[in-house]
């Protein structure tokens, strides 16, 4: 079942952010059925930077392609701004295709992008927008690679002119909707309740955003087919890092924390350290 398929079912779909091989291999082991490959997450982990737009394309593409050669779940995959005008977006299309992404979601901010979840952003126009859509939708080699629109309106022009902007991304030819940050529930709500029944809705949780947390099964009620949790792995892995850096710089050893991760052995079977060796013996003979 592809994506397109899978957001045909009643059931919500729960999609965790990921950045590189090992945390996309943990979201696979888990159970998942897709992965969200986030640029912000990129931008903590690779580079140590906050999420204001610093990720280039092919550093994205780079990514996506070595987690698509790891793992099988579809990648769900952030095209920030497509990085440039329409001939840009189509350009990030082909690159994002050509490395394994299913979907690309592209955004309605100006470029540099920042968060959605941080203030003071700016938005190109409507029809700006719309035409790179258009040109995403003209580019995607499968028709099964999904375009996501995001409208970072909410909090630039208020929710009614968020919607208004999603209904002429529907008509450009969206795949799929994510109207971001809505504030309250009651703002979820009506997104739901205005475009849920037409075309399928993304969600997205962070932790301390602007929107608040809520859990798959509340959004789906709410008429959403999807939910991101973009930086949730990477927040739980710096709140854990912090914790493992001052028990190793307090106590000089790893002991005290020897219950909260992996020995070498532990780790080597998550990896299927085994299986790869065996494989390899396999073409001794």
């Amino acid at each position: 079942m592809n994506l397109r398929e899978r957001l045909q079912q009643p059931e919500i779909l729960v999609a965790p952010g990921c950045y590189d091989g090992l945390s996309a291999m943990l979201i696979e082991q888990a159970g998942f059925e897709a992965a969200y490959v986030s640029g912000a997450s990129v931008s903590y982990t690779r580079f140590g930077l906050p999420d204001i737009g610093l990720v280039g394309m092919s550093e994205m593409a780079d990514t996506v392609r070595a987690l698509s050669q790891r793992i099988t779940l579809p990648l769900i995959v952030d095209g920030d701004t497509g990085f440039g005008n329409a001939l840009n977006v189509q350009r990030t299309v082909h690159a994002y295709g050509d490395a394994g992404a299913s979907a690309i979601q592209l955004e309605d901010q100006t470029f540099p992008k920042r968060c959605g979840h941080l203030d003071s952003k700016t938005l190109i126009s409507t029809d700006a927008m719309a035409g790179k859509i258009r040109a995403a939708v003209d580019a995607r080699r499968d028709d099964n690679m999904l375009v996501i629109a995001r409208t970072d309106a909410v909090a630039v022009e208020g929710l009614s002119a968020a919607l208004d902007r999603a209904e002429a991304y529907v008509e450009a030819g969206a795949d799929m909707l994510f109207v971001e940050a809505p504030p309250t529930t009651d703002a979820l709500r009506e997104v739901g309740e205005k475009l849920g029944g037409r075309i399928p809705l993304m969600a997205n949780m962070v932790e301390g955003g602007k929107t608040p947390l809520s859990s798959a099964a509340d959004l789906q009620a709410l008429g959403y087919s999807m939910v991101i949790f973009p930086g949730a792995f990477v927040r739980a892995l710096a709140w854990m890092g912090q914790e493992f850096f001052k028990s190793l710089r307090d106590n000089g050893t790893t002991r005290p924390f020897a219950d909260r991760m992996h020995d070498f052995n532990s780790l080597n079977d998550v990896l299927g350290t085994p299986d790869f060796i065996a494989r390899g013996h396999s073409y001794d003979e």
